[in-house]
């Protein structure tokens, strides 16, 4: 895409960021964080476009003008189904954004809501049932958590590697069941809402994190569809952040140290010690390039949708 196709589909990505009206503004700030830093690899000027958007200087009928291309048009909507998804379910606003988006893109109906259901899915996937806490602490094979926290983060820094829309909105639901697989480890059977709260409070917005996952994305050349293979290669990782890889593991571990210790830590400890693990684990990424880019092998869309079913 030319560079005015990819500020329009930016555009778009950040007008559904903000089309339900009920982002905190925290969520506000990470979203403004994350334009900085993407700033920096982009011939978009970003935090203007941000500002563009909440100060409503752009709109939905501008932006999907403004796409040269059906292919362009296509991706604009799957990352805006995805800003949508992020945190869950879509409120009506939200319902209401994408399906004017879709007719404004000139899109098929049927198709448009095919890719959405998809996406709903991944969204929507439901934390297991689990029963009421033990009266015991149970004995927890620490060794075996922190290989199922690596193995994930693997996982997920392969799909961060994988050019289709899906398997990025996939990676959150995948970091709330590894949050939910080591609560559950010390004694907390934790639902959707515990893990999301978990997650705010650790200072990771839902919204937001899709968004700097899918930004880096686009703006390396790796988000898009190839003949469903892996645009210009897996050798691209430098394209890549390892964000996906690395808030993974850092979010598994800080999960270990806060249930472990009984949920005791204050919120400035839980965000301080996300932030220390995030630090630690940038700097184990290249050394587990070689598994992820391995592991990005072996994944298409359905195994990614059973992944995440836990299939």
């Amino acid at each position: 895409m030319n560079t005015a196709d990819t500020r329009a589909v930016l555009t778009i990505a950040l007008l559904a960021a903000f089309a339900d009206g009920r982002k905190h503004e925290r969520e506000h700030e990470q979203i403004r964080r994350i334009a900085e830093g993407l700033a920096q690899d982009a011939a978009v000027d970003l935090p203007s476009l941000v500002q563009d958007v909440l100060l409503k200087r752009v709109d939905v009928a501008g932006a999907a003008a403004a796409l040269t291309s059906d292919d362009a048009r296509q991706l604009a909507y799957e990352m805006a189904v995805g800003v949508c998804d992020a945190d869950g379910t879509q409120s009506d606003a939200e319902r209401a954004f994408l399906t004017d988006l879709a007719r404004r893109l000139g899109l098929d109906a049927g198709q448009a809501g095919a890719y959405a259901a998809q996406a709903d899915t991944l969204a929507t996937e439901v934390l297991p049932a689990t029963a009421a806490p033990a009266a015991t602490k149970p004995a927890v094979d620490e060794a075996e958590l922190d290989r199922a926290i690596l193995n994930a983060a693997i996982l997920n820094g392969a799909l961060e590697l994988l050019p289709e829309s899906l398997s990025t909105l996939a990676i959150i639901p995948l970091q709330m069941k590894l949050v939910h697989r080591v609560g559950l480890a010390y004694g907390y059977p934790l639902d959707s809402g515990h893990v999301k709260d978990f997650l705010a409070t650790a200072g990771v917005g839902l919204t937001s994190q899709y968004l700097e996952q899918a930004g880096r994305k686009l703006l390396g050349g790796l988000l898009g569809r190839v003949g469903g293979g892996l645009l210009g290669g897996l050798g691209k990782q430098a394209v890549s952040s390892g964000l996906s890889f690395a808030t993974t593991w850092a979010l598994g571990q800080v999960a270990k140290r806060y249930y472990a210790g009984g949920r005791t830590f204050s919120t400035e400890m839980l965000r301080s010690t996300y932030t220390e693990l995030l630090q630690q684990a940038r700097g184990l990424q290249a050394q587990y390039a070689p598994q992820i880019q391995q592991q990005a092998r072996t994944l298409d869309t359905a195994k990614v949708m059973s992944l995440v079913r836990g299939r």
